[in-house]
């Protein structure tokens, strides 16, 4: 009986375009309607296929698909449906509408300030890296920083861009329009890096071609956690700066001026499209499971042979998400 290895994806990884594809599947809200039976299913097509019952076809990629796009690719278990990344822009919708909304006041800064960064963290948690864990003491103390760097950044450029005399009303009005995208990208940087520090400080799982474990490495896990958290500012960028620019161009419009309430759900239509948009392409910059060659590692990792005696000239690991 042959052993058949499953492809990463049925797009080419090494291009920007077809990691954006492959994204498009993991984050397709469609694979959020997946009953039990079909993750299961999927995983069986998947079984028989690497033992050689089956050959690579559209029933294979599907279930590649759901699996994929539903179980954390370390423990194999299913993510919490809400913090799948498929559920991304989901979950968030109704958030960064709340965070966008135009003179929200301390109180309610504070409020959906709060609100975005738990989010995150569930986020962070549900798919980060699970060959180091944070502990729940860890976790809390990390989620606590996240949340008083946000709610403090936020805060404070409330409080100075409007003290900012040498600018003009305008010019004033689009960076307070703007002050929620430098809240959420200096947190959520903070906010992985954080939650994700004790992968910085034990390593992260390093692997050969055919998947088994080589140890684990700080480096590895210095570039997954970097990678994971310019990505969060480049998944913030579209989503908390076009929807406000725009809405604010709305709001000088005779139809929305005589129809206020309109508003919200046109912020809240204007959040969803740019989410469902920006999501696969903030998620293709960087793959999920990194190739990188083993000099670039500590030492530990140079010159290691694989079972046939051959160097080993690529190794693998999952950078989470």
């Amino acid at each position: 009986m042959s052993n058949n290895k499953i492809p990463t994806s049925k797009y080419d990884l090494s291009t920007y375009w077809g990691r954006v594809r492959h994204a498009m599947d993991i984050t397709d809200p469609r694979t959020l309607l997946s009953t039990k039976k079909d993750i299961d299913s999927a995983v069986k097509t998947l079984r028989e296929f690497e033992d050689g019952n089956s050959t690579l076809s559209e029933k294979v990629w599907n279930a590649k698909k759901v699996v994929d796009s539903t179980l954390h690719p370390d423990t194999k278990e299913p993510v919490f449906l809400p913090f799948r990344m498929s559920c991304y822009a989901l979950t968030n919708l109704v958030v960064t509408a709340g965070m966008l909304q135009p003179n929200l006041g301390t109180a309610g800064t504070v409020f959906w300030q709060w609100t975005n960064q738990s989010v995150n963290v569930a986020f962070n948690s549900a798919n980060a890296n699970k060959s180091t864990q944070l502990t729940l003491p860890q976790m809390a103390k990390s989620y606590m920083y996240a949340v008083t760097a946000s709610c403090g950044v936020a805060i404070g450029l409330n409080k100075v861009v409007p003290r900012m005399k040498f600018l003009s009303t305008s010019s004033k009005a689009i960076l307070g329009r703007l002050t929620p995208f430098a809240a959420v990208a200096f947190a959520g940087v903070l906010n992985v890096f954080l939650m994700r520090g004790e992968e910085l400080r034990q390593g992260i799982d390093v692997f050969d071609k055919e998947g088994n474990s080589l140890g684990k490495s700080n480096q590895a896990a210095l570039y997954a956690v970097g990678e994971t958290a310019l990505s969060r500012i480049i998944n913030a960028s579209p989503i908390m700066v076009i929807p406000p620019l725009v809405l604010m161009r709305l709001q000088k419009t005779n139809w929305l001026r005589k129809s206020p309430k309109l508003t919200i759900p046109v912020n809240l239509g204007l959040v969803g499209i740019t989410s469902l948009i920006a999501v696969p392409l903030a998620v293709g910059v960087f793959p999920g499971r990194e190739t990188i060659s083993p000099m670039k590692l500590e030492s530990k990792f140079h010159n290691l042979k694989d079972k046939n005696g051959n160097d080993i000239e690529k190794v693998e690991f999952n950078r989470g998400l």
